[in-house]
């Protein structure tokens, strides 16, 4: 198993995933730990014949790349849980 490399965002925009193989590519560079072979596994065991199986699964793991391409996205979820704790409990006005 090769390791992914950490990167904040992608750095020319959003890698091509009209694919199999870019989806692949693409969670391979820009996938968080353990996607790609999440994906394989999941694709491993789905019914091919259904599409919409097929296509909720592939859609699911595309957004993971579009998450970590997006710089504002990538930050959210980086943030401590302590932290978007303490930012609803100002919203909802507790504590």
């Amino acid at each position: 198993m090769t390791a992914q490399p950490h990167h904040d965002h992608c750095p020319v925009g959003i890698p091509p995933m009209k694919t199999l193989a870019d989806l692949r590519s693409a969670l391979a560079s820009w996938g968080f730990p353990g996607d790609l072979a999440a994906f394989e596994g999941e694709l491993d065991a789905a019914d091919l014949d259904n599409l919409a199986q097929f296509r909720e699964l592939t859609q699911a793991y595309r957004h993971r790349v579009l998450l970590r391409c997006d710089p504002q996205a990538a930050a959210a979820l980086a943030r401590p849980a302590d932290d978007v704790l303490a930012e609803l409990h100002r919203k909802m006005g507790t504590r």
